[in-house]
C-alpha cells in the first residue's frame, strides 16, 4: 500500500516512528514533511496529505500534530478527504469501518507511541463495512458537493487575529 504522511513540528517524532513502522510492514511511504523541529503551520501538511490521497498518488494518509485536531480539520477541507482523529485501536477501526476514513490523524501530545502504532496497523487492515454506513458517508459527500457548488462568501478576519 502507498501511504502519505505529514506533520507539523509537534508531530515530527511520532510521524517518523510511524513511517518506520509502515516501511517495516512493506508499505511505501511518501513523507510530505515537515522534516525539522522548526515551527511550521499544520494546515500546510494536512492539505498536502489530503491532496495526495484524493489525487490517487497514495491510498491512505497519516497526519500528526500536537492534538491531531488542527491537522484533521485542515485535511478535511480537501474535497474527498475523510480524516479522523483517533485515540486507540477501537477508534481507528471504527473510523474505517463506519466512516470510510482515508486519513488517520494523531495527536503527538495526546497518544503514546505504542498505541499510535497499534492504531495505525488496525486502520490499515480495516475495511469500510458499507450497509447502513454507506448512506451516512454519502450524506457527508453530498454536503461536500453542496459546499463546493456554493459561492464562497467574503471572509472577515477572526476576532483577535493578527492584522
Amino acid at each position: 500500500m502507498r501511504v502519505s504522511a505529514g506533520s507539523d513540528h509537534a508531530g515530527l517524532k511520532l510521524k517518523g516512528l510511524l513511517i518506520e513502522h509502515l516501511t517495516s510492514l512493506g508499505h511505501e511511504v511518501v513523507d510530505l514533511g515537515t522534516h525539522s523541529s522548526e515551527s511550521v503551520d499544520y494546515p500546510d501538511f494536512g492539505a498536502a496529505v489530503g491532496e495526495s490521497v484524493c489525487s490517487g498518488e497514495t491510498d491512505l494518509g497519516v497526519c500528526v500534530c500536537g492534538t491531531g485536531m488542527g491537522i484533521a480539520i485542515a485535511a478535511n477541507k480537501v474535497h474527498g478527504v475523510r480524516a479522523a482523529v483517533v485515540h486507540d485501536v477501537t477508534t481507528a477501526r471504527l473510523a474505517r469501518e463506519h466512516n470510510n476514513a482515508n486519513v488517520i490523524c494523531f495527536g503527538a501530545r495526546i497518544i503514546g507511541e505504542a498505541v499510535a502504532t497499534d492504531a495505525l496497523v488496525v486502520f490499515l487492515r480495516s475495511e469500510f463495512l458499507g450497509g447502513r454506513h454507506l448512506r451516512r458517508v454519502e450524506k457527508i459527500a453530498a454536503l461536500e458537493h453542496r459546499q463546493a457548488d456554493d459561492t464562497t462568501p467574503d471572509m472577515k478576519p477572526l476576532e483577535g487575529a493578527n492584522k
